[in-house]
């Protein structure tokens, strides 16, 4: 007999012809009183090597568990604590589920049934003059308000909304010699776009509102570094005009666009060969480059300093990497056997991966695409016409499979909307914009989770990222590390992320929050004690202002304040965003008074004297006014005016009765006011009648001076 406790087990190493079968019983014998002859049968049955038949006589009650075999046994007893070793059978598990036990049953998540919903081809942009190069950059790049797709050596901007036919013959970007091979739009300015060219240059473009209505030739600012053709460019994700570019010269270089004297702040140069792909962290703080000797390397952009490096995947094409949450880099690549596969690793150290899996054995290069808010991965392959999705977890295997969107059109490329554009009444996840390798079409794609609800789900729209800088570009190269501005997906206003701030004290607000306006220039209002309605400025006071001012903006950290002014124009939307916010404020602040009801009774009782009270309006009184006869007395014009004067200050039911009597009754009224009108169509009339008349004077005259004349 066997006894244990609840918090124990017991491994049963049973050896049967030199063989070993490991069985666990759990805690709690007594009370569960397991079948242990019938998972034994189960486990000789799967293992048939170990031969010869046996006989069970299992007994319960108390725990106890007798067995007998027709070979010889040796069963050895240890103790040890649950869960220490996976590989053992856990008989508990027939009685109860286990947290652990994924492999009894699908792994739970709001995930598992995510779906790609493509679009009709009425909702397309279609008839669109797509690069026809076999590079692998990016060549779509859109945001809430534009699309912008690569067409060789120029690019098309299009309005997110003028979806259908797009003509050929539309307005586009050019200014660039080479071909361009990577386009981003700034995030923090929907209507600023870079552009990287096989001319050795990054050019910034300055889109209209509205669209383009001609050609774009000039540039609003051109960055000149490499020494060959620059193949990837990223915006810095926290700071104010930081731009980071990667090129076939070997070269990274780190960029302020926003000084003009100066904007090259850095060159690193570690790399030995071509440059795959670049990645930037979610601070921006690191780095991440894959090329072309199989070699992973994160870098501090600052300093040039390779944090760690190491071999990614055997196979020679080309990889490319993806900063996840928790220190983790995910990799896409070929094996030595040319495989595609995929890897997570650590980002401090490179040696090993956690976890490394082969996807299938197709050709095309594989791109990932990471969702912070949902933990969620894409990998889409270039020329493949599926997008497999997986989510990422904390614990190993650290990536599980979904599903996978199929499609019988292939891709060329692929861009991706901003969470801040998703659809959130749909449950809109991300949004994917699809260019076909075959036909000028861009498609775009919607990832969705089902729900029956058309209500706001919290659960799938965490915070997310804002456009507004936390940082700026020069505190930044200082060495100051912040953490992104995030917005709510609900309310569409941004939200301080103050996991790196104190604490308000007791007498402070306990949130600060940045009034979002279309206009993108945002203020930031963090509420200490009473709210003046009457000031256009909101200031905050904990601890010092260390901000550094960029372009007109002050950018903060904490509780500071932070104004965001360009001009009057800024100054102007500013002042009608704080009007709004009064007439807001005095809206609600009416609507939360309680209603009074009056118990009183009413003197009218007549149909007609309610109509008559009813028609004591200011324009119904000047209609009395203006509408006597001509001949009227002034006197009582006078009186009916000061009557309507003191009937504005009194708003009371009785003098408003007075008034009406003074005025007379509807039906006077209506006869004096036609009256009017009647004496003014005469009045015309006669006009007309006199104008003409002097017509005919003014030619007989001329005909009399012509005989004179002659």
């Amino acid at each position: 007999m066997l006894e244990l406790d609840e918090s124990r087990s017991a491994n049963l190493l049973l050896q049967v012809g030199g063989k070993t079968v490991p069985v666990v019983v759990g805690g709690g014998v007594k009370d569960e009183e397991p079948k242990l002859s019938l998972l034994l049968k189960q486990q000789l049955e799967k293992q048939p090597e170990l031969g010869g038949g046996h006989k069970e006589d299992g007994g319960g009650g108390g725990g106890g568990t007798t067995m007998t075999m027709a070979t010889s046994i040796t069963t050895t007893v240890a103790t040890t604590p649950t869960g220490n070793n996976n590989s053992l059978i856990d008989s508990r598990g027939c009685a109860k589920p286990q947290k652990k036990l994924w492999f009894r049953g699908v792994r739970p998540s709001k995930f598992r049934h995510v779906y790609g919903l493509p679009t009709r081809k009425e909702c397309c942009y279609t008839d669109i003059s797509v690069v026809r190069s076999g590079n692998d950059g990016n060549f779509c790049a859109t945001n809430p308000t534009f699309l912008a797709i690569v067409a060789d050596t120029t690019f098309v901007v299009i309005p997110i909304n003028q979806t259908g036919r797009i003509d050929f013959q539309c307005c586009k970007v050019i200014g660039h010699t080479g071909q361009i091979l990577d386009l981003k739009w700034n995030p923090f300015d929907d209507n600023m776009i870079a552009s990287a060219s096989d001319d050795c240059t990054i050019k910034l473009w300055k889109i209209p509102e509205g669209g383009l209505t001609s050609n774009l030739s000039e540039c609003s600012t051109e960055l000149v570094g490499h020494k060959r053709k620059v193949l990837h460019i990223e915006w810095h994700p926290t700071a104010a005009n930081v731009l980071i570019s990667a090129g076939f010269d070997h070269l990274i270089c780190v960029w302020d666009v926003g000084n003009a004297e100066k904007p090259l702040l850095n060159v690193i140069n570690c790399h030995v060969d071509m440059i795959y792909s670049l990645a930037i962290n979610r601070d921006g703080s690191l780095i991440a480059t894959t090329s072309k000797d199989k070699k992973l390397r994160v870098i501090e952009p600052r300093s040039g300093i390779v944090v760690s490096e190491g071999i990614c995947h055997m196979g020679t094409k080309c990889s490319k990497a993806v900063f996840l949450d928790n220190d983790r880099i995910l990799t896409t690549g070929f094996s030595r056997h040319s495989d595609r596969q995929y890897a997570v690793w650590n980002q401090h150290d490179l040696k090993k991966p956690l976890v490394q899996e082969v996807i299938d054995s197709s050709s095309g290069v594989v791109t990932p695409y990471f969702d912070y808010d949902t933990k969620m991965i894409y990998l889409a392959g270039k020329g493949d016409g599926n997008i497999r999705y997986y989510e990422l977890v904390d614990e190993a295997p650290y990536v599980y499979y979904l599903n996978q969107f199929l499609s019988g059109q292939p891709q060329k490329a692929l861009g991706f909307m901003p969470k801040r554009g998703v659809n959130v009444s749909q449950c809109e996840v991300f949004r994917f914009y699809k260019l076909h390798a075959a036909g000028n079409i861009c498609e775009p794609i919607s990832m969705i989770v089902p729900r029956k609800s058309t209500l706001f789900q919290s659960d799938l729209y965490p915070d997310t990222l804002a456009d507004i800088p936390a940082i700026g570009a020069k505190e930044w190269f200082q060495g100051r590390n912040v953490q992104p501005m995030l917005r709510s997906m609900k309310t569409g206003e941004s939200i301080l992320d103050t996991s790196t701030s104190q604490k308000p004290r007791s007498n402070e607000s306990k949130y600060a929050t940045i009034h979002h306006t279309s206009s993108k220039h945002n203020v930031l209002n963090n509420h200490h004690g009473n709210y003046n309605g009457n000031s256009n400025n909101h200031s905050h006071s904990n601890g010092t202002n260390n901000g550094p001012a960029l372009n007109g903006s002050n950018y903060t950290n904490g509780t500071s304040v932070t104004s965001l002014t360009n001009g009057g124009k800024n100054n102007k939307e500013n002042e009608i965003d704080n009007r709004k916010f009064d007439n807001n404020t005095k809206k609600f602040a009416f609507l939360s008074q309680p209603t009074i009801p009056d118990y009183r009774p009413q003197a009218i009782i007549e149909k007609s004297q309610k109509t008559s009270t009813n028609q004591s309006t200011k324009f119904h009184q000047l209609q009395a006014i203006f509408g006597q006869h001509q001949t009227a007395n002034h006197k009582d014009i006078a009186n009916l005016q000061n009557n309507l004067l003191s009937s504005s200050r009194n708003s009371s039911r009785n003098s408003s009765l007075e008034n009406i009597n003074l005025l007379n009754s509807e039906n006077e009224l209506r006869k004096a006011f036609n009256k009017q009108a009647e004496e003014i169509k005469s009045l015309r009339k006669s006009l007309n009648n006199s104008e003409k008349r002097v017509r005919e004077l003014e030619a007989e005259v001329k005909r009399l001076q012509l005989q004179q004349k002659h």
